[in-house]
């Protein structure tokens, strides 16, 4: 990766500052004004496509009545905007990047998600993400805050505009029984109903097709006007690739894995068969 300013960081930034402005009640020609910039620029930074300095950040900041640990939290992203990409390393209670991967998500016109080990999150139900929050050793104190913030991405699919999803799974998903037959027959019937939505596709590779290229999961964020995002998350080390050699490798990567998964409706009889066999006592 090359030390190139942060697009995502940028972009996280741009929807923070606007929203503060909002709540400001005040346009961008009269901020722009009391910090001695060009509404242009700050246009442009609102926008995504210019990173400020952190001098006018912090301007900003005192015009919008920003103060304590909110002024912090936005200054420390101008901070980091420098390296490409944005990673957050060690675990939480609740990712900080969870509220800008909400926000692409939102913006996303094509979400795809390649899960060689678990379900999907936005396919996931509420049980299904305690099993594996409970197998991954998170306490429930801090899994309830993920399972309600988890369950809460999943309108991004049923919104007005809802982006185009793919969601891409390894068979073995389906059959690790996480929480047990009953948890996972629920999921997988949840799985169906969803993939009945016209906006959203699910393929599963099945073991019977053999090997294919093995990469962990990732999410594939596409947008209509702004180049694509990559988010990978692993247990202890979560972020975003933003810059174009390090997201271009994941679309053939994907058509390729979209090959050795089964079609949609091929797809779905496989589901409903493994539902069957989970719901046999």
């Amino acid at each position: 990766m090359t030390d190139k300013p942060s697009a995502s960081r940028a972009r996280a930034l741009a929807a923070e500052l606007k929203e503060l402005r909002r709540q400001a009640k005040l346009n961008t020609k009269e901020a722009a004004e009391q910090v001695n910039i060009s509404s242009a620029s700050l246009n442009r930074t609102e926008l995504g496509t210019r990173m400020p300095s952190i001098e006018e950040v912090s301007a900003l900041l005192v015009v919008y009545g920003v103060t304590g640990v909110a002024r912090e939290r936005v200054l420390e992203m101008v901070r980091m905007a420098k390296p490409s990409g944005w990673w957050e390393i060690g675990g939480s209670a609740l990712p900080k990047q969870l509220p800008t991967l909400m926000a692409f998500e939102s913006q996303a016109t094509q979400i795809t998600h390649f899960q060689p080990l678990v379900v999907p999150g936005l396919l996931q139900t509420h049980a299904y993400m305690r099993a594996v929050m409970d197998r991954g050793g998170i306490p429930y104190d801090e899994a309830e805050p993920r399972v309600r913030a988890r369950a809460g991405r999943q309108i991004v699919l049923t919104g007005e505009k809802a982006p185009r999803y793919f969601a891409i799974m390894d068979e073995s998903v389906l059959r690790r029984p996480f929480g047990g037959r009953k948890v996972m027959a629920d999921q997988i019937r949840k799985i169906i109903k969803l993939s009945d939505l016209s906006n959203v596709t699910v393929q599963v590779i099945p073991f019977e097709r053999g090997g294919y290229p093995l990469y962990g999961p990732y999410v594939l964020l596409e947008f209509g006007k702004a180049r694509d995002i990559v988010y990978l998350e692993h247990k202890q080390a979560s972020g975003f690739l933003d810059q174009p050699e390090d997201t271009d490798p994941f679309q053939p990567l994907t058509d390729t894995l979209k090959t050795a998964a089964l079609g949609s409706a091929e797809t779905s009889e496989f589901l409903a068969g493994i539902a069957a066999e989970y719901d046999k006592e």
